[in-house]
């Protein structure tokens, strides 16, 4: 196994253990509580949120230097969009319980109502499109990312982060902005767009892979 693919296969594991401890800590009553100061940002979410940046930052390292030194395999091509789906769709999952609660205590329904939409949207894209993957694997097929999938892998890496962080940087100065129009939900709604792109340019370009064969 070489490099990159070690790389990868670190940062499902990283993934996995943090995506296990939020869920574990979400069951202590009130530690998610404590802020700093009085930025509105949570320790606890601060904390994941480097993590999540450190994770993010191995998925662009493996690839570099996959192609830098020629270490491209369709093991890599494979495992790399799990690891990306894994990270981001399990942060989003665990997303959505609190700040679907934060939002309906601030009675913004709009807000909660295109959030909600958005990870159900990007979920439910991603097993299409790794349903898709299963079945060109069976056919000794390798279905890589293109443009728009890869674009939707970034923007999501920086609204996670940003929704992690309560808006930050950019509530300084949009915290009085409808909760639906401020910048970090922009972001989500940006990779909500770039995701259905992706996963619709999937199945025209990859659609043989359904067909039955003789």
């Amino acid at each position: 196994m070489n490099l990159p693919n070690k790389i990868t296969i670190s940062r499902i594991v990283l993934i996995v253990a943090m995506i296990v401890a939020m869920f574990v800590l979400a069951f202590i009553p009130n530690f998610f509580a404590p802020d700093l100061g009085n930025s509105g940002i949570n320790l606890v979410y601060l904390i994941f949120a480097c993590v999540f940046v450190i994770a993010a930052f191995t998925d662009y390292l493996d690839g570099h230097i996959a192609r830098k030194y020629n270490l491209v395999t369709n093991f890599g091509k494979f495992l790399d969009p799990i690891a990306d789906k894994l990270l981001n769709d399990g942060l989003m999952i665990f997303l959505l319980v609190p700040q679907a609660y934060a939002l309906s205590q601030r009675r913004d329904p709009l807000a909660l109502t295109i959030l909600m939409v958005c990870v159900i949207c990007m979920i439910a894209r991603d097993l299409v499109v790794d349903a898709l993957r299963l079945i060109a694997v069976q056919k000794g097929d390798v279905i890589a990312a293109n443009i728009f999938g890869k674009a939707k892998t970034v923007l999501q890496m920086i609204a996670i982060p940003m929704l992690l962080l309560n808006d930050w940087p950019f509530r300084y100065f949009d915290h009085s902005w409808p909760e639906a129009l401020q910048v970090s939900n922009i972001f989500f709604y940006l990779a909500t767009l770039m995701s259905l792109i992706s996963g619709i340019i999937y199945l025209v370009q990859n659609h043989k892979v359904l067909k039955e064969t003789k």
